[in-house]
């Protein structure tokens, strides 16, 4: 049994939170488990209303569109993943021409599932995936953001990504445009792997050094989930910080 726990907190300098998390332990739809990160964008309630928005009509769909798994090729369940978040895409960008308040909302899109000891994933936008053991943390995700295509281009170092002024500005995101392309991949989970969904307001103020420490200590998932929003905001809280912490073991440790 796969056992997630997750956190989301407004962060010092915020007024009010536009992350959503998902954390389902037990079966919908055709999945065994389902977690979810998004963390939503855009001026007065936008981004709260296209993080909602987009995980309502996620959960929906995959409720709606079972699969048989046994039918099915061996990529089903990224497929499945994948159709949902364009399904969420088209409601979220619907939404905007029907609230001129809402025009250019939207929102990171960050959501898991475990089959076996394989982790399967659906991603767009700078919210991120990470496995991490105890000699590893491994981002598992690719952000989409400006600064990240300027590191992948070696035009920056990591240093200078970190402290970027553009940092924010984000190449994709759900629901800003008709047509979204999604990333899915999967990743094989050794026993000790704990899984972990962050937005960028715990990725940008904890480095992954200080959360591959604080994830191998040996206190419980609650109290790891608590020491990593604390610890963010200490650094500073410049942003809302969600995160989800899965262990592969079924144990909440």
């Amino acid at each position: 049994m796969i056992t997630g726990i997750g956190r989301t907190d407004i962060g010092i300098l915020r007024t009010k939170n536009q992350d959503t998390i998902l954390v389902k332990n037990e079966k919908i739809g055709s999945l065994e488990n389902l977690f979810i990160v998004a963390d939503g964008m855009g001026g007065h309630r936008a981004g709260e209303v296209a993080s909602e928005k987009a995980v309502d009509a996620f959960c929906e769909f995959v409720e709606t569109n079972t699969v048989n798994a046994a039918s099915q090729e061996d990529n089903w369940l990224e497929e499945l993943l994948r159709d949902g978040v364009t399904a969420a895409n088209a409601q979220v960008f619907d939404l905007q021409a029907e609230n001129p308040a809402w025009r250019g909302m939207g929102t990171t899109f960050s959501a898991c599932a475990i089959h076996g000891d394989v982790l399967y994933y659906a991603h767009v936008g700078d919210s991120r995936i990470y496995t991490v053991t105890k000699d590893a943390i491994k981002q598992v995700s690719s952000d989409h953001s400006l600064v990240a295509e300027l590191l992948r281009l070696g035009r920056i170092t990591e240093e200078e990504a970190r402290f970027h002024p553009n940092k924010n500005v984000m190449t994709r995101a759900l629901g800003t445009e008709a047509d979204l392309l999604v990333d899915t991949g999967n990743a094989v989970l050794a026993g000790d792997t704990v899984v972990l969904l962050c937005s960028d307001g715990l990725s940008n103020m904890v480095t992954d050094a200080e959360i591959m420490e604080i994830l191998n200590k040996d206190i419980s998932a609650d109290a790891k989930a608590d020491a990593l929003i604390e610890l963010a905001n200490k650094n500073g809280g410049k942003d809302n910080i969600s995160l989800i912490i899965i262990n592969n073991d079924g144990e909440n440790k």
